[in-house]
């Protein structure tokens, strides 16, 4: 008679037969998928996003901003990352021209914008923003302040210009620190 441990001693040796490439370590550590592809916490930022189908514009305007090696560098960084949708969402022609190379400064400072020092988790901002009595502000890497409140189990991130981004994908776990994926561009005030 076969047995359940029979049964789990044979799987056991069919994969150390198969030198173990059923469960291979970055698949065990896969956090989250985002625009179709896992996200791993033992690559960085630019790493993962480049596998995002989600977020080839957001990766096209890091390049043209010059920013890639930031985001590869140890941080850590909380990004609220755009989906190819928010930059839809833009006025007409705003994209374009933000890519253009003689804005690169303006597409810096708008890059820069979705950038908070530190790694911030839903769960941190969450008690900010309870302890805070319903907001909390946090200072970008650009230099100006988005505020985060909740809107019932959502985040909600408003901009210098009073735009709002909602977390769509919370908690993407980064060597270098955090990303949670947001569904509008947020603009400075400059």
């Amino acid at each position: 008679m076969f047995s359940v441990r029979d049964a789990a001693f044979a799987a056991a040796m069919s994969l150390a037969n198969l030198g173990g490439a059923v469960l291979s370590p970055s698949l065990a550590e896969m956090t989250v998928e985002v625009g179709g592809a896992p996200m791993y916490p033992s690559k960085n930022i630019i790493e993962n996003a480049i596998n995002s189908k989600d977020h080839t514009t957001l990766v096209a305007a890091l390049k043209a901003a010059g920013l890639v090696e930031t985001l590869e560098s140890d941080g850590p960084f909380t990004v609220f990352a755009p989906v190819n949708k928010a930059f839809n969402k833009l006025p007409k022609g705003m994209a374009a021209t933000l890519l253009k190379p003689e804005n690169k400064a303006a597409l810096t400072a708008v890059l820069t914008y979705h950038v908070i020092p530190g790694k911030i988790s839903a769960a941190d901002f969450v008690a900010a923003v309870q302890k805070s009595g319903g907001e909390a502000t946090y200072k970008t890497v650009e230099g100006e302040e988005l505020t985060v409140r909740q809107n019932g189990r959502r985040l909600e991130i408003i901009d210098a210009k009073g735009n709002k981004a909602f977390v769509t994908i919370a908690d993407v776990i980064q060597k270098n620190g955090i990303i949670h994926v947001v569904d509008t561009v947020l603009l400075p005030k400059s």
